[in-house]
């Protein structure tokens, strides 16, 4: 009995430890992190990222997709950033997929001439996350800051860890819950998709010989199958690129959610959240929700957004600011 109690308090003793790191963690990230020691950070960030958007309006959801790979390996650290053959951005989801390195280098060096060595490559990933949704007509958010960047990449981890578009839906949640985000993250954060492009490799099997009755997958719409059919010949490299939202290609609102109710979802981990077996159990409903909803959608997304920037953040005398996002000091 008494050995009984005796690890029933061990364990209780333990879910404290974690609650209270987990508290601990996000206690050191703060909206106003850099109020004293770098009061402009966001001027600066917004000026850079509205320039970028206006050379080429797809960088808004290339820079959005930066910061999800990197929470989702190794946690917010700005690790994606590292160049290195054994670095994340070679990894088989970020290979020739991930992209906007060179706005993210254009973004540090004007904050470093406002205030150098102060603000972190993964803040500055969390920031120009949130403001290429805003300057895509998506909400706001205070982000919160303090993060410090990582030493080290984990080509591993980033193999492992990412969601990919071929992924079922009760994989996709698991990946989501072992980084402490539920179902209404996986779908809000899914409506990223509502903005930017995606390869042909990454959706041509639907498209081709799907199943022993059917050339094209059957909760693809059919008209919808035939074009990306003549986008994607099967004889084709799969680089070209299709908008993941064809009803309004840069602008980011719910009509994401609305193609799925329409089986025009390009990704099959997209229309997976309405039409798969395990999207009706338990996706389907939110998704119903988002497409009538456009402020409920925002507001979830916006919520989900400041989750999944608290992945894991080094804080304190953690990692390092780094003065290149490309390599460790």
């Amino acid at each position: 009995m008494e050995s009984r109690r005796f690890s029933s308090s061990l364990s209780l003793l333990a879910a404290l430890t974690v609650l209270c790191l987990c508290m601990g963690v996000r206690s050191q990230l703060s909206t106003n992190f850099y109020a004293e020691s770098c009061p402009n950070v966001f001027k600066v960030v917004r000026g850079e990222v509205a320039d970028a958007l206006k050379k080429e309006a797809r960088m808004a959801a290339s820079l959005l997709r930066l910061h999800f790979h990197d929470c989702f390996v190794n946690g917010c650290d700005g690790s994606v950033l590292l160049d290195g053959s054994d670095g994340e951005k070679f990894a088989f989801p970020n290979r020739n997929s991930v992209r906007g390195f060179d706005v993210v280098d254009s973004i540090k060096t004007a904050v470093e001439n406002e205030c150098s060595e102060t603000v972190s490559c993964a803040d500055i990933l969390a920031i120009a996350a949130r403001d290429a949704v805003v300057l895509s007509g998506g909400p706001s958010w205070k982000v919160p800051l303090g993060r410090r960047d990582g030493l080290v990449a984990n080509q591993t981890g980033a193999n492992t860890n990412l969601p990919a578009p071929f992924h079922s839906i009760n994989t996709i949640k698991n990946k989501f819950a072992a980084v402490g985000l539920d179902i209404t993250d996986v779908v809000a954060l899914s409506g990223g998709h509502t903005i930017g492009r995606a390869r042909c490799l990454a959706f041509r099997s639907r498209l081709l010989s799907f199943s022993p009755t059917s050339s094209a997958d059957p909760s693809l719409d059919s008209t919808m199958a035939s074009e990306l059919q003549s986008l994607c010949p099967q004889d084709d490299d799969g680089s070209t690129a299709a908008a993941l939202d064809r009803s309004s290609v840069n602008a980011f609102d719910n009509h994401y959610f609305s193609n799925l109710l329409n089986q025009r979802g390009l990704l099959s981990s997209d229309q997976g959240l309405f039409s798969s077996d395990e999207g009706v159990a338990t996706t389907k409903d939110l998704v119903e929700a988002y497409s009538k909803d456009a402020g409920l959608f925002f507001k979830d997304f916006a919520n989900s957004m400041i989750k999944m920037g608290n992945i894991s953040p080094l804080t304190g005398s953690a990692g390092e600011i780094r003065k290149n996002c490309r390599v460790v000091n």
